[in-house]
């Protein structure tokens, strides 16, 4: 398990994120019109997974403009911001946010990626919702880095993540 901290307070997560090298795990999570979308859907683009706890807060929502603003600029790449929020509440987010570039997807019906990605949170206040980390997978499916923020009120170190693509 991870240790990290909220607001300095220590939480754990219920395990590691995939280790640099591996296969990404396979996924299936919630797109905004309720359908499902799954890893091999991406296979063939990079993708940079923008995890975190919910868009109702400023450092997750914060998250998801920057790699909006980044993503227009990148190519062959997707990302992928993945919380437990409702569909509807990401895709209502991105819409008043007039945010285009990034593709919201949700765990909240099984949170089985969260537990396969090692990032869901096991204590403190925030239990069950997914930690703030970043996992970029390259074309063929494979981690080529991970991010896992200390603290999560912290927002994740963008440029090192977009280096790594």
């Amino acid at each position: 398990m991870a240790k990290i901290t909220l607001k300095g307070n220590p939480i754990e997560t219920i395990g590691k994120l995939p280790k640099v090298g591996s296969k990404a795990p396979k996924f299936s999570l919630i797109k905004a019109d309720l359908s499902k979308a799954k890893l091999k859907d991406f296979r063939g683009s990079k993708l940079i997974l923008n995890i975190f706890p919910s868009l109702d807060t400023g450092t997750c929502a914060a998250s998801v403009r920057r790699f909006n603003k980044e993503a227009g600029e990148l190519e062959n790449t997707k990302v992928l911001c993945i919380s437990r929020d409702l569909p509807f509440a990401q895709a209502r987010f991105c819409g008043a946010e007039g945010l285009d570039n990034v593709i919201t997807l949700s765990d909240f019906a099984k949170g089985k990626f969260g537990k396969s990605y090692g990032a869901t949170i096991k204590t403190g206040p925030l239990a069950n919702l997914l930690s703030r980390a970043i996992v970029i997978v390259d074309e063929e499916g494979k981690v080529t880095y991970t991010q896992q923020v200390p603290e999560i009120v912290d927002e994740p170190n963008y440029e090192e993540a977009l280096k790594a693509l």
